[in-house]
């Protein structure tokens, strides 16, 4: 016996089969059709999905620029302060240098200030402390 199908009634079986497969596509279609319908919104909705995160993926970007940029800024103005102190610093330290290296001289300055200084004071109090004379008495030396 063979295990082929018979040859007799060949057209009957193919319209039967065509008619099968017909129906099972209708069937299947039928049955798809909701699944179709929610893969295309599924699909829509991914699409916006994408489009906002892409959306929110550039302003984070715009933002990370601008946090960028204003902590350059920032940088760029601590290193001019830095430069600034650091200059007052080593003036400061140059002036320091100066007044130890000419100690002595700077002491007898201060020391020879300080004796003018008290002198011009008694002088002062010298004069103040005296009577006023008269432009007679001044005249004859203090006699009359």
């Amino acid at each position: 016996m063979s295990m082929s199908p018979s040859n007799n009634d060949t057209s009957q079986d193919s319209v039967s089969a065509k008619a099968a497969a017909s129906k099972a596509r209708s069937t299947t279609s039928r049955a798809t059709a909701p699944a179709s319908k929610a893969a295309g919104k599924a699909a829509d909705k991914t699409g916006d999905a994408a489009s906002a995160a892409a959306g929110a993926a550039e302003r984070t970007a715009e933002a990370t620029t601008s946090v960028a940029r204003t902590a350059a800024q920032r940088v760029e103005a601590g290193r001019q302060a830095v430069v600034s102190a650091s200059g007052q610093a080593a003036a400061f330290a140059k002036t320091a240098w100066t007044v130890i290296a000419h100690r002595k001289i700077l002491a007898a300055g201060v020391g020879a200030g300080l004796t003018v200084l008290s002198a011009m004071s008694y002088q002062v109090g010298r004069r103040s402390g005296r009577r006023t004379l008269g432009p007679i008495t001044r005249m004859t030396g203090g006699r009359i």
